[in-house]
């Protein structure tokens, strides 16, 4: 790993995390919340995408010399409190999840591999594709808001709270892996503060894209 920065594989290994508890949460959502078997298709097909990332993730690992789980477990317990801390109570919820929730924490990694090699930026910019994530989400919480307006209040609030939530646990990362936080400084150069106006601008245009309210 000569040719990359020091933090590259805290980079990977919390990517590696992040889409296989997506895999899982998305398919556990499918199964627990979605309203028709089409829904539950859907939403298992982004699952299955999921993994196909993590796997391109976890053999990037392997062939850089780093043992896959070795790079992901310093990542588990963050990551396992953020989705406790953030479980959906019901469909919308998992949907504005997945949109907003998820969203704001793979901008945090695509700052951070600004200044890694090419071959690794590729494969981040690869494994945070969309995958029709948002279209998905978009139209099924916008059509749930047309039939019903009042919905729109709670889901503000739960979308302010995920956002919220993915700060403080990138923070906690941020202090135990101080070679991770370096990339995103390094991204960000002198003015920490613009890369956080840009997580914002792109906070705020998810949450217009479902109808929604950004909040303060």
């Amino acid at each position: 790993m000569s040719d990359s920065p020091p933090g590259v594989s805290d980079l990977l290994g919390v990517l590696a995390y992040a889409e296989l508890t997506a895999f899982l949460r998305l398919a556990e959502d499918a199964t627990r919340y979605a309203p028709s078997l089409t829904d539950q298709a859907a939403l298992g097909g982004l699952a299955a995408a999921e993994y196909a990332h993590f796997e391109l993730l976890r053999d990037r690992l392997a062939s850089l010399g780093v043992d896959p789980e070795e790079a992901m477990a310093p990542f588990a317990g963050p990551l396992d409190d953020w989705h406790a801390q953030t479980f959906p109570g019901d469909w919308l919820e998992a949907l504005v999840k997945a949109y907003v929730g998820t969203g704001i924490a793979l901008d945090f990694y695509r700052e951070a591999a600004i200044g890694v090699n090419d071959e690794t930026r590729n494969l981040v910019d690869e494994v945070l594709a969309d995958e029709g994530r948002s279209q998905f989400a978009v139209e099924r919480v916008r059509a749930a808001l047309e039939e019903d307006p009042r919905q729109a209040g709670r889901l503000a609030l739960w979308a302010r709270r995920l956002v919220g939530e993915a700060l403080s646990q990138g923070q906690h990362v941020a202090a135990a892996r101080p070679e991770l936080a370096a990339l995103l400084v390094e991204a960000a150069g002198e003015d920490i503060s613009r890369m956080f106006a840009r997580l914002t601008e792109k906070h705020g245009h998810r949450m217009a894209a479902l109808g929604l309210t950004p909040g303060p």
